[in-house]
């Protein structure tokens, strides 16, 4: 049966639980936001929440090549109508991946900025680091497969989009004032900041030229710092 037809079969089967997956960012509360905008509360969106991240980190290790709602449920314990029954398809399962993959590099960001005498510049650095570690190369396809749908106006990823600059420039901006850098200012430097760094991954992707795109981001964080 295909994932298509999943879809029309229905609901859960009761199938058992996947153990909570943790990962740089940890499993979420019980609330989470659902995959159409809605937020679930209680145990189900505890479930839910754990789901994602076991999801995420099989993505980590295993990539989405030949991904389907099967073999994902078999991998993290649960059946593929229980993947149904809680997103709806297996593309809002996979925009759901990219939102908690995306939350978990805020929160590695967040952590950088609590590392005292850390500099900006070298925070960026480590998370550039991290961002473009190799294991995490199939979630970086992913984003960008999501951001391609949701641009060709697919329903099921058109929300993505709501967050795809807004989520992080918060963040950023905030690191920005912190240097010392003017709030409207701020603002501007962390959207150019978020462009970069995402153009740099496109490239590393399409190019797999890892030397130079290390070497395009130092020449951008003295551009963009100064001498650090």
């Amino acid at each position: 049966m295909t994932d298509a037809e999943d879809v029309r079969s229905g609901g859960p089967d009761g199938a058992a639980g996947a153990g909570g997956a943790g990962g740089p960012g940890g499993a979420a509360g019980d609330g989470v936001d659902g995959s159409d905008g809605d937020r679930v509360e209680g145990p189900d969106g505890g479930r839910r929440a754990r789901l994602v991240d076991a999801a995420v980190e099989y993505v980590a290790a295993h990539g989405i090549a030949d991904l389907s709602l099967r073999r994902l449920g078999a991998a993290i314990g649960v059946s593929h109508r229980m993947l149904i029954h809680y997103f709806g398809s297996k593309e809002k399962l996979l925009v759901e991946i990219v939102r908690t993959s995306e939350r978990r590099r805020r929160e590695v960001l967040s952590r950088l900025r609590q590392e005292p005498g850390l500099a900006p510049a070298d925070a960026a650095r480590s998370l550039w680091r991290q961002l473009t570690d190799p294991a995490l190369a199939g979630q970086e396809r992913l984003f960008f497969e999501i951001c391609g749908h949701a641009l060709r106006g697919r329903p099921e990823a058109v929300p993505f989009l709501d967050g795809l600059v807004a989520d992080w420039l918060e963040p950023l901006a905030a690191a920005e004032v912190a240097a010392g850098a003017d709030p409207v200012a701020a603002r501007h430097r962390a959207r150019l900041g978020l462009a970069t760094v995402r153009g740099l991954l496109l490239d590393l992707l399409a190019t797999g030229d890892r030397a130079g795109v290390d070497a395009a981001m130092e020449e951008f964080l003295g551009l963009f710092y100064g001498a650090q």
